[in-house]
């Protein structure tokens, strides 16, 4: 999987780079220090994966996630912020953004973090989920079948369509059209936002 790394802080760029390039999966492309570096960088080559960080001088992570998503919808975004405020958290997911991660949380865990993306997955730091998105009131886990429930516990605990149809037996077509259902039942956008509900309700 190839990764780009967007933060302001040199350090940061580098010890995410030392701890990537430890990962014989893992391939760090570039280091853009704002989102213009960033996008000139995928233009040159677009990478898998971006650790991008929020808040930026020339383009933030959020404006450059946006535009990453208009031009290359396949890529996936993990942003990286110290701050853990609901505006910043609403408009990351809004732009596209596949995660969202505080700086503080385990660097070990980083490389896992991605491949889970890469595979399908949601990456959401617990500590910021009940900052997120609040849903109508009218919509309701009880109106999921048994199965259905399944399916949206696999989403929250940040499963893969495949390793959600291993674990319950089922095909991956299965999954995929049941997951459509259940966004369709909830009236959620994506399987972000439904990992997001799921956490709420717990």
């Amino acid at each position: 999987m190839n990764v780009l790394i967007v933060d302001d802080d040199p350090l940061v760029r580098q010890s995410l780079k030392l701890l990537l390039d430890k990962e014989n999966d893992l391939h760090v492309i570039a280091l853009a220090a704002n989102g213009k570096e960033a996008l000139r960088h995928c233009e040159k080559k677009v990478p898998d994966a971006i650790l991008m960080d929020i808040r930026m001088p020339v383009m933030d992570g959020i404006e450059c996630t946006k535009r990453i998503k208009e031009e290359w919808p396949h890529v996936y975004v993990m942003m990286l912020t110290t701050f853990k405020d609901e505006k910043n958290i609403r408009r990351a997911l809004q732009v596209g953004a596949s995660g969202y991660l505080l700086k503080s949380s385990d660097a070990e865990n980083m490389a896992t973090q991605l491949r889970a993306l890469h595979s399908g997955g949601s990456v959401l730091d617990k500590s910021v989920l009940n900052q997120l998105l609040h849903f109508d009131k009218h919509a309701h886990l009880q109106e999921l079948t048994d199965r259905e429930k399944q399916i949206v516990s696999c989403v929250g605990e940040g499963l893969s369509n495949k390793e959600i149809a291993d674990k319950l037996y089922l095909s991956t077509g299965t999954v995929r059209n049941t997951l459509s259902v259940i966004l369709e039942k909830l009236e959620l956008r994506d399987r972000t936002q439904l990992a997001i509900y799921y956490w709420k309700r717990e």
